[in-house]
């Protein structure tokens, strides 16, 4: 982890954690196309890019990264959406004014509690949330002490009224990616992989779905099987989720993650879930 990466955990609730999601990769057919959209509607900033593949991020952290050679679409399993995550709620603000100015159109916008998502896809249909979270004292909770996550209406009349009026300049330094949501074939055996094998903690369950996290988050990963129930692996040459990292906080959890990574059938730096989504560990 960078220093500058370690200063943000102290202040951002997804980093807090022993192990918290990196960068997510996308295998695309349109790879200047999906450039520019992460450019310049996402509000990314290009750190890399040549004929193959290009690096997006924020602060100079990569964030999302572009892999040309798609051949097929993408199966049933796969990425529900990637979460970007905003350092404050005048940057979610300041993101749905330059969304409302330049007409990008949004899938929903709710209230889950813990914090304040607005979604949208891609043009080649990849799932993107951006949010704000509360802070962790903020965070309702249940008898007993767990989380209780929600989705509500989300004002976005309010929201616009936090944003700045200066031109929209991109995202800011300290957005991170703040968790993975992916599809998959059924919920109790994702369970098993990513809180049995990977050591992930269930902190809410859905209705078909389960959200997970390390360090008391309220998720980094999660996983649903609302239109993918019963999915099989998914192929290596298909369009959407490529892989995304895992970052461990120091050596240790670097080291536990990576034995795990190995005891789940995989080596010391990555292994696949069993709809055959790729984990890297970030070295």
């Amino acid at each position: 982890m960078s220093a500058a990466t370690e200063t943000l955990a102290n202040r951002i609730e997804a980093l807090d954690a022993p192990v918290h999601i990196g960068a997510v990769s996308l295998r695309v057919r349109d790879l200047s196309g999906l450039t520019a959209f992460y450019r310049d509607a996402i509000g990314l900033s290009v750190i890399e890019q040549d004929a193959d593949h290009a690096v997006l991020g924020a602060g100079g952290e990569p964030l999302v990264k572009l892999e040309a050679g798609a051949q097929q679409p993408s199966s049933a399993a796969g990425l529900f959406h990637m979460a970007i995550l905003l350092p404050s709620r005048r940057d979610l603000g300041n993101w749905l004014r330059h969304a409302a100015e330049t007409r990008i159109g949004l899938e929903g916008a709710s209230n889950h509690l813990v914090s304040e998502a607005l979604y949208l896809s891609d043009p080649e249909g990849n799932g993107i949330e951006i949010y704000r979270d509360r802070s962790r004292p903020e965070w309702p909770r249940l008898d007993g002490g767990r989380i209780a996550m929600a989705t509500e209406r989300l004002d976005l009349d309010a929201l616009l009224r936090d944003a700045d009026l200066r031109a929209y300049a991109g995202m800011p330094e300290g957005t991170v990616m703040g968790h993975i949501h992916l599809r998959v074939g059924d919920v109790a055996q994702a369970e098993g992989f990513y809180r049995d094998a990977l050591g992930f903690e269930v902190m809410v369950h859905y209705p078909g779905a389960s959200f997970m996290a390390t360090g008391g988050y309220h998720h980094h990963i999660a996983t649903n099987t609302w239109h993918s129930r019963g999915a099989g692996l998914r192929r290596d040459d298909e369009a959407g989720l490529a892989s995304f990292e895992l970052v461990a906080r120091d050596d240790e959890a670097h080291a536990a993650l990576s034995r795990r990574l190995t005891a789940s059938g995989g080596d010391a730096a990555s292994t696949v879930d069993p709809w055959g989504n790729r984990i890297t560990l970030r070295g």
